[in-house]
């Protein structure tokens, strides 16, 4: 089965409708004030309008109320929610549309609390003190390796483009990556060429067993 792309950190419609045209399986609209990547809620609505059906809608959501994830939801027409703070399990069970769930991972992260959520999918991004993602850097992708070999829906996040996607894709094996710092010009200003290099090499990677 194809390995899943999403691109995340989407702000503009223009970005976006590359994104489809490449085949991309899922666009991401942060909803969080302290991401350089915000979107407001009309103008993610603005973008998923023109979007196909075809494609997964998700909205990235830290440490928000249930209400405010459900109302943010159904105003601009999500289809998909990713809970990137500090979420337990017991709330990644409230929303009614699939979660998927994002883990930060440092060198004394212990990962094996995932075995505890039930979610639709979950996603490895790097851990930061500061930031909740978009931090542009990589993790050790051997623990990533180790969580794929346990799950079948894991997402590769953190610092991934055209430069590193091979390699990433040869560590890991993962369902999906999840791509936004390494294909853009400035945060929320995606790069057109950097997307299709990423995308044509994550289309064209072929798993060896």
């Amino acid at each position: 089965m194809r390995i899943k792309v999403k691109i995340c950190g989407i702000t503009r419609y223009e970005d976006a409708k590359v994104a489809v045209n490449l085949g991309v399986d899922a666009l991401g609209f942060i909803f969080f004030k302290k991401s350089a990547r915000n979107i407001e809620p009309s103008d993610a609505r603005a973008i998923v309008s023109k979007l196909p059906p075809f494609v997964t809608k998700v909205g990235v959501f830290v440490n928000e109320s249930l209400s405010h994830i459900n109302e943010i939801s159904q105003f601009v027409g999500l289809t998909a929610i990713q809970l990137h703070g500090d979420e337990d399990t017991q709330f990644c069970n409230k929303p009614t549309l699939p979660v998927i769930k994002t883990f930060s991972v440092k060198p004394d992260s212990d990962l094996l609390v995932i075995q505890n959520y039930s979610v639709s999918a979950v996603l490895l991004d790097t851990w930061n003190e500061k930031m909740y993602g978009g931090t542009g850097t990589t993790f050790d992708w051997s623990v990533a390796k180790r969580i794929c070999k346990k799950y079948d829906n894991v997402i590769l996040a953190g610092g991934l483009g055209p430069a590193n996607l091979s390699e990433a894709l040869e560590t890991v094996g993962p369902y999906g990556v999840d791509l936004n710092s390494g294909v853009e010009i400035m945060p929320g200003i995606k790069n057109p060429v950097k997307m299709r290099d990423a995308v044509k090499i994550v289309h064209n990677w072929k798993k060896i067993c």
